[in-house]
Formats: C-alpha cells, sequence, structure tokens
C-alpha cells in the first residue's frame, strides 16, 4: 500500500473469481460507491487499483468485493529474484497462485466436455446411426457435461442472480439447463424414450408438445465450444503478469561480498545497503550502487537502451542487472529490494497494466440487454400458451424453444474459431497474437511509437566506415586496428573486430596488448606500435590527428556515430567510424506504416544526434524524433500521446520498453528481444523484422473485423429464430439444421483468414 497524498492512500488488490468483463465492471461500480473511494477494475490482469480516504480501511475495500460474490487480496510487494520468498511473491505479483497449474481444472472440464459431447453431436445429426437405445447413451454422455463441465456457467450464473445480473455465463447456463432437463422429462415422461426413437430431419413448421424431442447435442455441444474459448482466452490472461516476473528475473541470484580482505558468495537477498561486492567481466551488477574502486566498460542497453556501453570508474553509479564487459569493480550497495531501479520498472509495469482500461467483449456488452430479454420472452410465451388453452406441455415445449434457440451456439464459435485461424495464419508469417482482447484497439491506431535500438537497428555496434589519412591503405588499417582490437572484450573493439575480418580475412595476433581503461588499446602487431581508441588515447602519445581526420571524426559525431582513432609508428592513419546499423527492412516498414494511417514516432533513451541520424535513414520526420528518455520517461511519452487523443501502438525489443509497451493502447514486442517486453507486448513479432508490424496490425484488423461479422450472425439467427419458438412453429429438426448452419458460417467465415497475405507475398 502506498500514499499518494495527505489523508489518501492506493492499494493493489488481487481480485478471484470474474468470468467476464461485467464483472470486473461490477466490482468497480461497487467500490465507487464507497465514500471517498476511486478504484479501475482490470479484468485481464484481475487486479483492482484503488484510491481511498485514511477512513476507508483496506478491510473494508475486500469485505465490499467480497459482498459482490468475489474474492480479494493484498498482493505482497515486487522485488527481484533472489530475495527471500521470492517465488511466492513474484507469483502473486504475475497474478498467480499457489497452484502450479492454475489452468488445469479449466483444462480437465474442457476436455471431459469435447470427448463426451463429440459422440453426442455425431448422433443427434446423422440419422443413420441412431441404433435402437441411442438417446440413452446419449443421455449417460452428456449428463457430465452440463453438469461437472458447465459448473463454472451455472456458480457464476447463479452469483449473477444474487446481485440482479445478466452475463453470457447466465445465457449459457439457462440455455444449456433448459435443454438438458427437457430431455430428461421428454425421456422419462414423454415419448423420447421410447425404443427406436429416432430423430429424422423434417424441416417443416409445425406445433409439437415436444414429448418426442431431445435436445441433448446442443447441451452438450454448446458447453465444450464455449469451454474451448474460455481456456484460450484465461491461457492468454494469464500471460498478462508474465512481464513482471520476466523482469525479477533479469537481476543477478548471487553477489560477491567482500568482508574484510575476504570474498564470500552469498544469495542476493543477503545483500545489505552499505556491503561493497564484486563484480567480474562478464558479471551481472547485483544491485543499484557506487563503483569505489577498477574502472570498466557497463553494458545498460538492456534498461536505457542506449547503445554505446558506458565508462564507469570510481564514483559513478552503476544500476543492478546491467553487464560488466570490461575490467573488475568493487561496488557499494546503495539501494536493494523493491527499491532498485529494476523493482521500480517492475512496478511501472504493473502499473501500467492495471491502469489500461479493461477489454469489454462485445459479447457481454450485447448480453446484458439480450440475456434479460431472453428469459422474459421464454416467460410471455410460457404464460401466453397457458392463457390461450394450449395445455401446459405446448406451452412449456414453446418457452423452451425459445431458451435454447437463444442458446448461443455459434456464439461459442465466433470468438475461438476466429482467433485460432487469424493466430495460427499469424504464426506462420511470424505474428504471434496473445488473445480476443488485444485486437480491439487495432481498428483505431493512429500513431506507433518506434524504439530505436533493437527495434529500427540491429542492436548491436557494427562497423560502418572506414576513413584513412592520405597515403594509407584501407586493408592495412583493418589489419591492424582490427588484431589488436580482437584481444578485447569491449563491445566496440568487437564490433571492429568483426567488420575487420570480414573485409580482410585472418587477422594477425598482437605480439603485446595493453588495454587503458576509458580511452582503448595499445599494443605491437606485425612490428608496428599500434594505438586503437579516443582522440585523448594518441593525444598521450603526443600523435595528433591531420585535419582531415579530424573533419572526418566531427562529421561522424555529428551523424551521431562512435568515431574511434588509429595510430601506428608515431603517426594518425585512420578514423573508424563505428554505430548501431539501421536494419536493412526498416526505411520499407515506415513506408507501410504510414500507408495504414499511422505516425511513426521515433522513441530512444539513445543521445538526440544518434536518434536524429537513423530517423533520417528511415523516413521519419524530425519532429517526431524524442530522445534521450529514461525507462519512466517512455510511459510517459506514450500516455501523452494519447491525452492529445491519439491510439497509440508501441513496437520494442528492451526491458527499457516494456512498460510502454503495456501502457500502450497496442504493444508489439520484438521476438528477438528480451523476455520482458515480449511478456507485456500484446503481439510479438517473431523474426525481428520491423516489416511485420504493419502485417501484424492489418491482420488483427482482419481477425477483429471477423469476430465481429461472427457475433453478428450468431445473434442474427439467435434473434431471426425467436419468433418461431415463441410461436410455437420450431421443429427440433429445423433448431438443429439451423443452429448447424450458424456454426459452419461462422466456421467459414474464420477460415478465409487462411488466405491473408504478408505485403510483398
Amino acid at each position: 500500500m502506498t500514499t499518494t497524498s495527505p489523508g489518501a492512500a492506493e492499494v493493489e488488490l488481487a481480485i478471484g473469481g470474474m468470468t467476464c468483463a461485467s464483472c470486473a465492471a461490477r466490482i468497480e461500480k461497487k467500490l465507487n460507491r464507497m465514500d471517498g473511494v476511486e478504484a479501475t477494475v482490470n479484468y485481464a490482469t484481475e487486479q483492482a487499483k484503488v484510491t481511498f480516504r485514511d477512513d476507508v480501511s483496506v478491510r473494508d475495500l475486500i469485505a465490499t468485493v467480497e459482498a459482490t460474490g468475489y474474492t480479494a487480496r493484498e498482493p505482497a510487494p515486487l522485488v527481484p529474484a533472489g530475495e527471500a520468498g521470492t517465488a511466492d511473491r513474484t507469483g502473486d505479483a504475475a497474478g498467480g497462485t499457489a497452484e502450479a497449474d492454475p489452468l488445469r481444472p479449466l483444462r480437465q472440464r474442457l476436455v471431459t466436455a469435447v470427448v463426451l459431447a463429440v459422440p453426442v453431436i455425431v448422433l443427434a445429426m446423422a440419422p443413420a446411426l441412431q441404433f435402437t437405445y441411442w438417446q440413452w447413451l446419449s443421455l449417460t454422455l452428456t449428463a457430465p457435461v452440463v453438469t461437472y463441465a458447465a459448473w463454472p456457467f451455472h456458480r457464476a450464473a447463479w452469483t449473477n442472480a444474487r446481485h440482479g445480473a445478466a452475463t453470457m455465463d447466465t445465457l449459457i447456463s439457462v440455455g444449456t439447463s433448459a435443454a438438458f432437463l427437457w430431455s430428461l422429462w421428454a425421456l422419462f415422461f414423454g415419448t423420447a424414450g421410447m425404443p427406436g426413437m429416432t430423430h429424422p430431419f423434417e424441416l417443416t413448421l409445425a406445433r409439437t408438445d415436444g414429448s418426442g424431442n431431445i435436445y441433448l447435442e446442443a447441451a452438450a455441444g454448446v458447453t465444450a465450444f464455449v469451454l474451448a474459448g474460455r481456456y484460450f482466452e484465461a491461457r492468454a490472461k494469464r500471460q498478462a503478469g508474465a512481464a513482471l516476473k520476466a523482469l525479477l528475473e533479469l537481476g543477478a541470484k548471487d553477489v560477491t561480498v567482500l568482508r574484510g580482505d575476504r570474498e564470500e558468495t552469498v544469495p542476493i537477498g543477503r545483500l545489505s545497503v552499505g556491503d561493497r561486492f564484486l563484480v567480474r567481466p562478464g558479471e551481472k551488477i547485483a544491485t543499484d550502487g557506487t563503483v569505489v574502486d577498477g574502472a570498466s566498460a557497463v553494458d545498460a542497453s538492456m534498461l536505457t537502451g542506449e547503445s554505446v556501453p558506458v565508462e564507469v570508474a570510481a564514483g559513478d553509479g552503476v544500476t543492478g542487472a546491467t553487464l560488466n564487459v570490461g575490467g573488475r569493480l568493487v561496488v557499494e550497495a546503495t539501494r536493494i529490494g523493491a527499491d532498485t531501479q529494476l523493482a521500480r520498472m517492475a512496478k511501472l509495469v504493473a502499473d501500467a497494466q492495471n491502469g489500461k482500461a479493461a477489454a469489454q467483449r462485445l459479447a457481454d456488452r450485447i448480453s446484458a440487454v439480450f440475456v434479460p430479454v431472453v428469459i422474459a420472452l421464454a416467460l410471455a410465451t410460457l404464460a401466453f400458451w397457458i392463457g390461450s388453452g394450449a395445455g401446459l406441455t405446448a406451452a412449456f415445449t414453446a418457452a423452451v424453444a425459445v431458451l435454447i434457440i437463444a442458446c448461443p451456439c455459434a456464439l461459442g464459435l465466433a470468438t475461438p474459431t476466429a482467433l485460432m485461424v487469424g493466430t495460427g495464419r499469424g504464426a506462420q508469417l511470424g505474428i504471434l497474437i496473445k488473445g480476443p482482447e488485444v485486437l480491439e484497439s487495432t481498428r483505431k491506431v493512429d500513431t506507433v511509437v518506434l524504439d530505436k535500438t533493437g527495434t529500427v537497428t540491429t542492436g548491436r555496434m557494427t562497423l560502418l566506415a572506414t576513413r584513412t589519412a592520405a597515403g594509407t591503405d584501407e586493408a592495412e588499417v583493418l589489419r591492424l586496428a582490427g588484431a589488436l582490437e580482437h584481444s578485447s572484450e569491449h563491445p566496440i573493439a568487437r564490433a571492429v573486430a568483426a567488420g575487420a575480418s570480414a573485409r580482410v580475412g585472418t587477422l594477425p595476433v598482437p605480439e603485446d596488448f595493453a588495454d587503458v581503461a576509458g580511452l582503448g588499446v595499445q599494443g605491437v602487431v606485425d612490428g608496428h606500435a599500434v594505438l586503437v581508441g579516443r582522440e585523448q588515447l594518441l593525444a598521450a602519445w603526443a600523435i595528433p590527428l591531420p585535419d582531415e581526420l579530424a573533419r572526418a571524426k566531427a562529421a561522424a559525431e555529428a551523424n551521431g556515430r562512435t568515431a574511434i582513432a588509429v595510430a601506428w609508428d608515431g603517426a594518425a592513419r585512420a578514423v573508424l567510424e563505428v554505430a548501431d546499423a539501421v536494419k536493412e527492412s526498416s526505411p520499407e516498414a515506415v513506408r507501410r506504416l504510414r500507408a495504414l494511417g499511422l505516425t511513426p514516432v521515433l522513441l530512444t533513451g539513445d543521445n538526440a544526434a544518434v536518434a536524429r541520424s537513423v530517423a533520417a535513414e528511415v523516413g521519419i520526420d524530425a519532429d517526431q524524433v524524442i530522445a534521450e528518455v529514461l525507462p519512466q520517461d517512455k510511459v510517459e511519452v506514450v500516455q501523452r500521446l494519447q491525452q492529445e487523443g491519439r491510439t497509440v501502438a508501441m513496437v520494442g525489443d528492451g526491458v527499457n520498453d516494456a512498460a510502454a509497451l503495456a501502457r500502450a493502447d497496442l504493444g508489439l514486442a520484438m521476438g528477438t528481444g528480451t523476455d520482458a517486453a515480449i511478456e507485456a507486448g500484446d503481439l510479438t513479432l517473431v523474426r525481428g523484422d520491423l516489416r511485420a508490424a504493419a502485417d501484424a496490425i492489418r491482420l488483427s484488423r482482419r481477425t477483429l473485423g471477423t469476430i465481429k461479422s461472427n457475433l453478428f450472425w450468431a445473434f442474427a439467427y439467435n434473434v431471426a429464430a425467436l419468433p418461431l419458438a415463441a410461436t410455437g412453429l420450431l421443429n427440433p429438426m429445423i433448431a438443429g439444421a439451423a443452429m448447424a448452419f450458424s456454426s459452419v458460417f461462422v466456421v467459414g467465415n474464420s477460415l478465409r483468414l487462411r488466405g491473408f497475405r504478408a505485403a510483398g507475398e
């Protein structure tokens, strides 16, 4: 719990028992009715973010949620992995429970429903297979489906009824129960249980007393279809908090603490503020601190987006989870646990996810009106036929027919089939869509924010150009400089060595080598005394840069590139230009995004010169470049754009992008990036090709359009058939054929997504 202002506090509650978006709306409405309380409930993350006055307690908030028919508890704080008890806390933070596999009960119900419902449906729809007493086998198979498998719907319907509400759960429960109970009556008290009874296809409109009609296939089939949709939705929703876990797992697990003259390796949870710890080359820095001894280069790109490693020495601050790529460091811990930069970033992601408006499923919005109307119509039908003297049997037949025809068979298929086909086609194209709720914003997206490092660019340093002094051979420069840099572990040195090796082949082995902290490297190669590094390194040996190389260095730095001077035998010979290279596909990707009506914005933690150079290369307007931003600033940039009335898509790949991906209306994570970014995003681009972002938005829009058309036709079928049911003219075979046609139409409409083509195919 945190204090936000005098007399006010804020808490995040973990909510349990929600089955649809309308559940979240009901809880939110109840909480906001309390004096001094403002609440936002997110169905996707199962979290409630509540601000309340000091005269209201957390216990009061939990009691209100429980009185509404749900559970609530205060989650444990977010702390990096390695802290005592972290396994439990990170599980809670991610929206999990102590149960190893929380989806297991739902999966078991789904498997039961599918295995038992398939033969029931086949028998009902194929008269040739209807052997003697087939109806009793159908009853035996259907009973576990409508009791055990459908129990979540019945339980939710009862909870809703107690609070005067109706959702899709209500309609599913009432429809399947009506179909099953009527079938029981027809089997035991009507003529449906007689030996040799069959269901022929008689597509005629005629009143019937219903005593020979059973609807077991409707009860079993609807349960199986809707359970399948709920399972896939729950699996996607379960991943909503995985970004937090991925962030917290980035930290070091163990740390080498200095106890006097002794080194002791301990779990990170035993580290205290003020402790001094050792960080060797290639190790992660355990926590936020200050360097007290040593000098090195620290790769902070995963957290800050900076493509160039940061040189640190005694007195400089360092951040936990960043990578030491140079020398040995001794660091004094200044922040641990929930106070670290990593933990604060995890909190940013959590806040972003909880602040995102809950996706209100179209089916639930319509059902808020549709369900009460159907129930009222069934009661009115019953009353009318009893009043008209048609008899109780005929009256109940018509009333039950109304409930059965309203039961959403095609509705259960509408979302999962379109999503299944759309996501399957997306996977073939390297696009992973997490769930149906992420598609709703794609139609309105008008701005796409692009992270630079690893998204628009390759994310790794590359040797781009060699500028030589007069009379100097470029191959010789690369051979000598590459040989010396090959002995260094610095990322810039590795870029030079890789570029030199690719251009001139095998590199010689230095006869002598020394790493000059913060300046570069020096040594002897093939008898030449070689210097490779900053201009200050050459100045220390009284070697000036000639005018032509000084101009080349200035031009490179003006374009945001890192300039490296090369000298040997007392003279400066060349300037090497190293930078994070733009991906070949990025300019084309920006053009495709513009063609979709999107405004591209370049957002980066790198410096302004680098950002402007990259933007110019890929075709992004200079006034749409935002540089030198911290992770929390990226979230603020997205929020500011949203406050301007824009619907924002964010494309990123680093830990520093995770919170912004979660805050954006649509988050697209590069599959070549970090787990934290991938988990925080709504869509994942597997290939790491920015052109896939345009394809992802097109496919998402197409899939969403298919889902909406499926829902329209599913409801249209129900609405059109209800008058026939109410007038008692609905023959069960017409109902079966109509429901089958509706389902076939929905599946066929969804299968059209298989024809989606990526641009350029």
